[in-house]
């Protein structure tokens, strides 16, 4: 366990020298891009990454970071979305003003038509058929025009309609994992700050940090080759057997964090045991051979609000007893603050302090 304590730094270690050597800006959104790049969760964003060349200019980077980090990018997505709207108000009072044009001059024609029905001699009469020759066409025009701007309504409508959808896209992807589509680090970071809204009576509720064991067909570095694939496949089983009340991410590589609505221990045991027992029941197969790699268990550690003043803490103790599940053996779940002398067994669960 202490050689995985050191993994954070080195990794930090080796970003920083990788952004020097490579002339890299050390800002938070180049970081961030670098930091995915070499933990690998996400293979086409490596790619990428690599086929910038060796020496990346800010421009390439800010390109791959929209694609792949658009969080960073929320500004720039605003400002395209504002232009658009802006262009398409623009666009309908112009349309508006035109017809507003438009219904003056049939107004007046109707008025001069209406004037020349008072109008009883021979040279009345002349008018009064020039008003309706002129009325009809101006009748025609107006309805045509009137079916010009219905169809400009629907088309801005739809253009609004999209600008709303891309907002609304671009605003999950911050709180989505692309890889499994359930929410990312980010999503449960948020979710734990309502938990301790107030931090004299959080939430009543608990977590639950969770990772895939190595295993006799599952090697750990299998698992480090594998961590998109492999999380997919565990996302798919969350998702079927995770109730949707709860919030359900991946952390990063195959460990995945859940928030449930529940301050009773036991349910919450009883739940992640039923998605243990459901991750068990399939089988991972390698992407490209399609040779079996095992059935997946889980390492589990859990802990409720009231056991921790706050999000940090909260999530530290389940890492610990997630950590205590790892080391008697994995597939297993530990909740953190319980005593039980329970048989250490894979089938048992295992509570310690």
């Amino acid at each position: 366990m202490a050689q995985k304590k050191s993994m954070p730094s080195d990794l930090a270690l080796r970003i920083a020298t990788a952004m020097h050597q490579m002339g890299i800006d050390a800002v938070p959104r180049n970081y961030e891009l670098v930091y995915e790049a070499y933990a690998g969760a996400n293979p086409e964003l490596v790619r990428d990454f690599i086929a910038l060349g060796k020496y990346k200019s800010q421009a390439a980077l800010d390109e791959l970071g929209r694609k792949y980090l658009p969080h960073h990018h929320e500004a720039s997505v605003l400002a395209r979305s504002t232009t658009m709207v802006r262009d398409e108000m623009s666009n309908f009072m112009t349309l508006l003003t035109r017809e507003k044009t438009s219904l003056t001059d049939y107004g007046r024609i109707i008025g001069e038509a209406s004037k020349a029905l008072g109008d009883t001699d021979e040279n009345g009469q002349s008018i009064l058929k020039s008003s309706i020759r002129a009325l009809q066409q101006a009748t025609e025009r107006q309805v045509s025009q009137n079916a010009e701007l219905e169809q400009s309504v629907t088309a801005q409508s739809t253009v609004i309609t999209g600008i709303q959808k891309e907002l609304a896209d671009f605003e999950a992807t911050k709180f989505t994992d692309a890889a499994t589509g359930l929410g990312n680090r980010r999503s449960f970071n948020k979710a734990l700050a309502r938990v301790y809204s107030d931090a004299e009576r959080p939430q009543a509720c608990g977590i639950a940090i969770a990772e895939l064991d190595p295993g006799p067909r599952l090697s750990g570095q299998q698992i480090a080759a594998l961590p998109d694939h492999l999380a997919r496949h565990i996302g798919g089983v969350i998702q079927q057997a995770f109730p949707s009340s709860g919030l359900a991410v991946r952390l990063d590589g195959v460990r995945f964090g859940f928030l449930l609505n529940s301050g009773d221990q036991g349910e919450i045991v009883r739940l992640i045991s039923l998605l243990r027992a459901s991750l068990r029941g399939t089988e991972f197969k390698h992407p490209k051979t399609g040779r079996s790699l095992g059935n997946g268990t889980l390492s589990v550690g859990i802990c409720t609000a009231d056991g921790a003043g706050n999000a940090f803490a909260l999530v530290n103790l389940a890492e610990k007893a997630m950590a205590r599940a790892q080391a008697k053996g994995g597939d297993q779940t530990s909740v953190h603050g319980v005593e039980d002398e329970a048989p250490v067994g894979r089938d048992w669960l295992i509570y310690k302090k």
